[in-house]
């Protein structure tokens, strides 16, 4: 490097779970207000065993997505605080649970948003691998098919989501843990941190020294190994956290 050259800055990781979209319109899983909570037998519907077997349980499936606003929810505050990091010229990874696509929609690059549980923008034939967007098949519901199947081999359609029962993406996986230890900075937000293997990239990054800060509305496992925990609204806390570290507080 070069005296004039200027240091490299520290990348920070930013993990979110749906807490961050709930001011979007969309209902978090786990929190007072959750979908498990309001529908007891959600958890049904996202599960890979019993969406393959049961014809009813995808018809129920399709019903849900119909009524979701995942495909309508704009970004918030919140999404709009890591756009405006990353335009910065801060080093950022966005690692996330979410499949709801509002990373994207505010303005982060595709490169820089690891989808660790897939996409619900796409679906997915079980049998000849097809991706088609999840828009069409919709429509399809909407017209009268209550269980549609791919339209190239008659197959199972099924959201591009990582559901109940399937393993993450290996490869994609395994570049979240490499972000995760090379991290100066890990932000977890919006997230029980209860769901697995993605939970587990937050000890790996306190592991490798990084200062973790987590921004949710309840307690998660990993508070005690946190520097900083706030239970402030996201919409109105990342931005302020975002403030403090383009003003150098995190180094």
């Amino acid at each position: 490097m070069s005296r004039d050259a200027a240091p490299r800055r520290p990348l920070i990781a930013a993990l979110t779970g749906a807490g961050i979209s709930t001011d979007s319109g969309i209902p978090d899983y786990r929190g007072p207000n959750g979908l498990w909570r309001r529908e007891p037998g959600a958890e049904k519907l996202v599960t890979y065993q019993y969406y393959v077997a049961d014809p009813e349980i995808r018809r129920r499936s399709w019903l849900l997505r119909q009524e979701a606003e995942t495909l309508t929810a704009e970004p918030n505050a919140g999404h709009r605080a890591l756009v405006e990091l990353e335009r910065a010229g801060v080093p950022l990874r966005v690692l996330t649970q979410n499949v709801d696509g509002l990373h994207q929609r505010a303005g982060l690059p595709d490169r820089k948003v690891f989808e660790l549980h897939g996409t619900a923008q796409e679906v997915d034939c079980l049998d000849c691998a097809a991706r088609t967007p999840m828009a069409e098949a919709l429509a399809r519901v909407a017209a009268g098919e209550p269980d549609p199947a791919c339209l190239a081999c008659g197959g199972v359609l099924k959201p591009a989501t990582v559901m109940f029962g399937e393993l993450l993406d290996t490869e994609l996986l395994a570049k979240a843990e490499s972000v995760a230890q090379a991290s100066q900075l890990f932000l977890a937000i919006g997230s029980t941190l209860q769901v697995y293997p993605v939970a587990g990239l937050v000890r790996l990054a306190a592991e490798a020294g990084a200062r973790l800060v987590i921004v949710n509305a309840e307690e998660t496992p990993y508070d005690h190994l946190a520097e900083e925990v706030i239970r402030e609204p996201i919409s109105t806390a990342l931005p302020a956290l975002v403030g403090r570290v383009l003003a150098g507080e995190f180094g």
